[in-house]
């Protein structure tokens, strides 16, 4: 039975993506979204850097941009107060961390409870932080590791990757693999991912526009 997120009477959820980088991932849920495979539509794109090639993207599909950099000798709590309000203005059902390099304080995270929404390459409870892939790689070869994985799970506080798991999968090591290519199918899984889980928040969601006073539950709730 499809859920409510997929009826005609019920409008797509509303994604505010934060990125710092490229924006691949970014760009695999901007296309979900045109193809309809995915019942959402990005409405903003906030980076914490100018130059971000992500900004282009969204440019690119019309999607409003807006950069919020860090001031100089500005804290951390009353950065994230001012990146708060600049998403809110865009009355998201969900905030996606998709490449966003900064951890977010709670300052940012309790105007969202259940919709802040991270995808971190490697498996549940494994390297945290930056450099995932090449940290697993590195470990690879020292003989530590087969396997890495990506996942994708909320963010409900101040912990670096480690909120409740939303959907994950494991990326196998291979002997004939170089950094480059292992990367690619990591890239790969984490764009795959991240729509699908995604679309498992969207699966029955009922959508908080200024209207609603209800968020989207997450999956656990769900049941």
């Amino acid at each position: 039975m499809d859920g409510p997120c997929t009826t005609l009477s019920t409008p797509p959820a509303r994604l505010a993506v934060l990125i710092s980088g490229n924006g691949t991932n970014l760009q695999a849920v901007i296309d979900a979204c045109r193809t309809e495979d995915l019942a959402a539509e990005v409405v903003v794109v906030v980076s914490n850097v100018d130059t971000a090639y992500g900004l282009k993207r969204a440019a690119t599909a019309g999607i409003d941009t807006v950069v919020v950099e860090r001031l100089p000798g500005e804290q951390r709590s009353v950065y994230d107060s001012r990146l708060a309000a600049v998403v809110r203005d865009h009355s998201p059902d969900v905030v996606v961390l998709a490449g966003w390099m900064r951890i977010l304080t709670n300052e940012f995270l309790d105007q969202f409870p259940n919709r802040v929404v991270n995808l971190h390459p490697a498996l549940p409870g494994e390297l945290p932080g930056t450099r995932a892939i090449e940290r697993a790689w590195q470990e690879a070869l020292a003989g530590e590791r087969t396997h890495s994985g990506v996942m994708v799970h909320l963010v409900p506080d101040e912990g670096v990757d480690d909120g409740p798991v939303l959907i994950s999968e494991s990326v196998e090591v291979r002997l004939d693999d170089t950094l480059d290519t292992f990367t690619e199918r990591m890239h790969a899984v984490e764009h795959r991912l991240l729509v699908d889980a995604l679309r498992q928040l969207c699966d029955g969601m009922v959508a908080a526009h200024p209207s609603s006073p209800h968020p989207p539950r997450t999956p656990a709730e769900q049941q």
